[in-house]
């Protein structure tokens, strides 16, 4: 196999571009996921989504994949892959990687094209649902979504204003669940809110003022929790369209949780 050796090659050119460019990575349609963990995940759950896959020199030398069942059942070194298969010099594979210990393997994986109408249903009259204003830190989102999948939520939506979900610290933090837990952007959140108050869902917002104790209430077997930006919190406007609100008590002088843990233990309790 040829070994790519110019951090000038175009298709290299194009990783960086796909890692540091939300603009990028929506006109292609896809995105990078990097390393061990994550390609694994990628390979259990996505590989129809798999569009190329790049491995380093000394990976590829070593036969790495060999070390992980969801790879070697892949046989890196066969001819009939589903994905195109690229091999580059271990300094070249450091230059595309984001991470500061590149492990040796790297994905671009086409982006899951959910819709609320066909993925986040639920069953058997129980649907619950993870709403996200303006979310800005991307381990926050990641984790987020990584924690819906642990409490069985059945899917995420959030405003515009969220991080890009397929920026490469996002899908590193959600550990694989970006590929399990169904999601949407929404451009006009407040009309999102009401269509699922049309439809019997009970929106709780994570907000201090005239809420109820997240421990004491009854929560509703079609139920959203809403959770708003780090600083700000919700917007008043969010607020207006929710269904009720919900607090978490605090001890101290703390003013407020972290929202990826304020998320944790609203999703828990629903």
């Amino acid at each position: 196999m040829e070994i790519i050796s110019s951090n000038k090659n175009e298709r290299i050119k194009n990783i960086a571009a796909l890692q540091k460019s939300k603009k990028a990575r929506t006109e292609q349609g896809v995105f990078v996921a990097e390393g061990l963990r994550i390609a694994r995940d990628v390979f259990k759950s996505a590989l129809d989504l798999t569009e190329s896959v790049f491995l380093s020199e000394t990976f590829w030398n070593n036969k790495g994949w060999n070390e992980y069942p969801e790879l070697a059942v892949l046989g890196f070194d066969a001819q009939d892959q589903p994905f195109s298969l690229t091999v580059v010099k271990d300094n070249v594979f450091e230059g595309m990687c984001e991470t500061v210990t590149p492990q040796g393997i790297l994905c671009v994986v086409r982006q899951p094209d959910y819709a609320y109408e066909k993925d986040m249903q639920g069953r058997d009259g129980i649907q619950k649902l993870l709403i996200l204003e303006d979310i800005q830190d991307p381990g926050n989102l990641g984790t987020m979504v990584r924690t819906a999948e642990a409490a069985g939520m059945n899917g995420i939506i959030l405003s515009k204003g969220c991080a890009d979900i397929f920026s490469p610290k996002v899908t590193r933090s959600t550990m694989g669940a970006i590929f399990r837990v169904p999601f949407i952007y929404t451009d006009n959140l407040p009309l999102m809110l009401d269509r699922l108050k049309t439809e019997g869902i009970d929106i709780c917002a994570a907000y201090l003022k005239d809420g109820e104790d997240y421990r004491k209430m009854h929560f509703e077997a079609r139920t959203a929790i809403m959770i708003g930006n780090e600083g700000n919190g919700l917007s008043d406007r969010a607020v207006a369209h929710a269904s009720r609100n919900v607090f978490i008590p605090m001890a101290g002088e703390v003013e407020s949780l972290n929202a990826a843990v304020a998320a944790a233990l609203l999703m828990y309790a629903l």
